[in-house]
């Protein structure tokens, strides 16, 4: 992890606009009638209807997505008791992560009190805002009083996260520590230093999850809690032990089993580590300096299990993991209280998540391959994107199962759905490609087997049933990058294209390429030639039906991709040319882009062409095609040039085809704002719609706009490369695609075998 200077930290609060968050409207504000639905007359509707009912505010109000980030400043991260106003970046800081990880609105609301009824009065009194209350940096003991008396007065969920988040990570990462060292919970010595909010909350859910509260030791800045020690607070009490031979935390380390460290940095020695039992769990969570550093406890003996709160080492416990998915759960379900069912429920739901194969996406940021469950890796990285679905829809069931949902999930699949959609990670489209690939899987061939990124997406499309893998590359060096990657080949072909062995196959292929090409000056000597190439080999294979698709192009050029095409497979009858389609998933909507890589500099008659597959394409996708073919000028204010070629185009496809959605040429702003085009041009044939299918005036244009998109907006999903025009299923990639890109061209190169076999 790079070191963070005061500098760069300070540089990155100020920047352009001071602060971390802003407040975006989510309605047209644009035009009067808007203004007038947004404010007066139009919003004393809902709120009469809200007078009604005040249930009626999840409906029309943000209340239900709206969680309100509030401290008094009197325990800020390692910084203590500097105030509320002092604190606001870190609240902040928490908005930002509450938004980017779950979705959820937050107002940060910094309270200039610490007098305990006060603070809960003010928090009361604006309660009505909030479908839900997040607790930070108040200090003990206060933070106990304050949240247990809001959790009792307030119908709305509430949670100290200082408390409750490491409490749950922790417990977590406990549970799949013990499964791997393979210790009883029930039987373990659990030492635990430190004994304030955070301390005292992970003591109690792990005497929940089966601890025996007998066989913890909890200390603080003054030594071991004992139950006869004077002014111990009730919370302290909770935990202070009968036992009378230990005093230090040395001697309290002698054969415990566990560590629990929330105090300061340092304080625990190497030997101590070595007292230890066999196989201890360190769990040393001060920050920024833990306990006793990852070095110096793997230094200490080699069988610890060892998590910190830092990003830069094994298991980090970050609350993170936890706090953004249990209000999503608690709000999605309008839950009155966060209660012990649904905290509990985040602890198995995450436990249970570090056991299950980890996405392409988290080993690309850690920039590792083969994250497994084991000593290494027992708590899911926060970059995790399963813990969003699994984790809230764990906490909303145990919201409805205990009783304090005031809204019912019965279809906890299509929830997960909606979540996805809602933070922009997948949408109904992604679903409906994935479902209709695996309705039917085909045998696709995967050009560039010896890549990392094409045989792990080979490996999870074979393990999510879209498709029979069959990779092509050296058959030693695929197995042995296999086992390096951890991954298994069971059920997928691998065929060495230059192997002796396929010497036949080769042959075959060149005399049949050979006959379909010998007009054009092709010799069976240079046919065969050709069939040591993947492109040329992988290609008949789908020519002559040994397989169904081909994916190609981590590797291979595209314009060589594209010759190699048009010879193997050639283009669909009624077709002089072929093109490529590009699928943005945005929060806007989806939206289909051509030509994206083929054509660079196309003619009227290749425009005609590209428009008239797009059409195609889009109808393949289930989507009504609306579509703007778009210039710098909109319809005939300049008609040089590729304006002029894009105008000609429009007018013969609107001649030969009336009934189409298809106008221009247009500039692309007019293109997607409906209400600018309608105005200015109400004589368009798009009158009334809105576009989802943007032509562009050559590839330049096509390409560098999807890829600014894409750069400019991280939610946005994008699919493709979608071949248009060839005989046969061959699709293309290019050298940066990720393993889920390769995933979303399998599906679409599937479900194009499919429909090519129905034709």
């Amino acid at each position: 992890m790079a070191k963070v200077t005061k500098e760069d930290a300070l540089r990155y609060h100020e920047g352009k606009r001071p602060g971390k968050i802003e407040v975006i409207p989510t309605k047209p504000y644009f035009t009067q009638t808007d203004l007038s639905l947004a404010y007066s007359p139009g919003v004393a509707e809902p709120c009469l209807e809200i007078q009604k009912d005040a249930d009626n505010a999840y409906r029309y109000t943000d209340k239900g997505n709206l969680v309100a980030v509030i401290s008094n400043g009197t325990a800020v991260l390692g910084l203590g008791n500097i105030g509320a106003l002092s604190g606001k970046p870190v609240m902040e800081g928490k908005g930002l992560l509450f938004k980017i990880y779950a979705g959820i609105d937050v107002f940060d609301i910094e309270v200039d009190e610490s007098d305990p009824d006060k603070f809960v009065e003010a928090v009361k009194a604006i309660s009505p805002t909030f479908g839900g209350i997040n607790l930070e940096d108040i200090k003990a003991p206060e933070c106990f009083e304050i949240e247990r008396r809001l959790k009792e007065e307030l119908n709305i969920p509430v949670m100290h996260d200082d408390q409750h988040g490491t409490a749950i990570i922790s417990a977590a990462g406990l549970l799949n520590a013990l499964e791997v060292n393979g210790k009883d919970i029930s039987k373990v010595q659990v030492v635990v230093n430190g004994a304030g909010a955070a301390a005292i909350s992970c003591a109690r859910l792990y005497v929940a999850l089966g601890v025996k509260k007998e066989n913890i030791v909890m200390l603080d800045s003054k030594g071991v809690i004992y139950d006869n020690r004077p002014n111990l607070t009730p919370e302290k009490v909770e935990f202070a032990t009968s036992r009378r031979d230990i005093s230090t935390l040395a001697e309290a380390m002698v054969g415990a089993d566990v560590f629990l460290g929330l105090s300061k940095g340092n304080i625990l020695t190497k030997d101590m580590v070595r007292s230890m039992a066999n196989d201890p769990i360190v769990f040393a969570l001060a920050n920024p300096v833990p306990e006793i550093s990852y070095e110096e406890a793997m230094d200490s003996r080699p069988d610890v299990l060892m998590s910190t709160g830092r990003s830069d080492y094994p298991n980090q416990i970050n609350n993170v993991i936890g706090f953004p998915y249990i209000f999503r759960g608690a709000l999605d379900t309008a839950a009155t209280a966060i209660n012990e069912e649904m905290k509990l429920a985040a602890v198995h739901a995450i436990a249970d998540l570090a056991k299950l194969p980890v996405p392409e996406v988290v080993n690309e940021v850690y920039h590792v391959s083969n994250l497994t469950f084991g000593k290494d890796y027992f708590i899911p990285k926060p970059v995790d994107p399963r813990l969003l679905t699994e984790v809230s829809a764990a906490v909303a069931k145990a919201a409805i199962e205990s009783g304090v949902a005031r809204k019912n999930i019965t279809d906890w699949e299509a929830y997960k759905e909606h979540l996805l959609e809602f933070m922009g990670r997948e949408s109904k489209l992604t679903q409906q490609i994935y479902d209709a690939a695996r309705s039917n899987p085909q045998r696709v061939v995967f050009a560039e087997g010896v890549h990392p990124s094409m045989m792990k997406a080979a490996v999870q499309a074979k393990e999510e049933g879209m498709c029979h893998p069959i990779l092509l590359g050296n058959d030693e060096r695929i197995e042995k990058l296999a086992k390096e990657l951890d991954l298994s080949l069971e059920g997928i072909e691998v065929i060495n294209l230059r192997h002796d062995r396929e010497a036949a196959r080769r042959e075959r292929y060149a005399r049949i390429l050979t006959d379909k090409l010998q007009r054009e000056g092709y010799t069976f000597e240079e046919a065969n030639d050709k069939m040591f190439e993947r492109n040329y080999f992988g290609m008949m294979m789908v020519e002559t039906g040994e397989a169904d698709a081909f994916i190609t192009g981590l590797y291979t050029k595209y314009s060589n991709t594209i010759k190699v095409a048009k010879e193997v497979i050639g283009l669909q009858e009624g077709c002089n040319n072929f093109a490529t389609m590009h699928i943005l998933n945005s929060k806007k909507g989806t939206y289909f882009i051509a030509d994206t890589l083929i054509n660079r500099s196309p003619n009227t008659d290749t425009l005609v062409d590209i428009a008239r597959l797009s059409k195609k394409a889009v109808q393949f996708f289930n989507h009504e095609p609306v579509m703007a073919m778009v210039s710098y000028s909109n319809f005939g204010s300049d008609k040089g040039g590729s304006a002029g070629c894009v105008h000609e185009a429009v007018e013969r496809l609107q001649n030969e085809y009336p009934d189409w959605l298809i106008d221009g040429e247009m500039q692309v702003n007019v293109a997607l704002n409906s209400e600018l085009r309608d105005n200015k041009y109400p004589f368009s044939r798009l009158k009334g719609k809105e576009v989802n299918t943007l032509i562009f005036p050559c590839l330049n244009a096509a390409n560098s706009s999807y890829k600014m998109l894409q750069a400019l907006s991280p939610d946005t999903e994008v699919i493709g490369p979608i071949q248009m025009g060839l005989n046969k299923p061959i699709h293309f990639i290019d050298f940066e695609s990720s393993v889920r890109d390769i995933l979303n061209v399998t599906a679409i190169a599937v479900i194009d075998a499919i429909v090519n076999k129905i034709k």
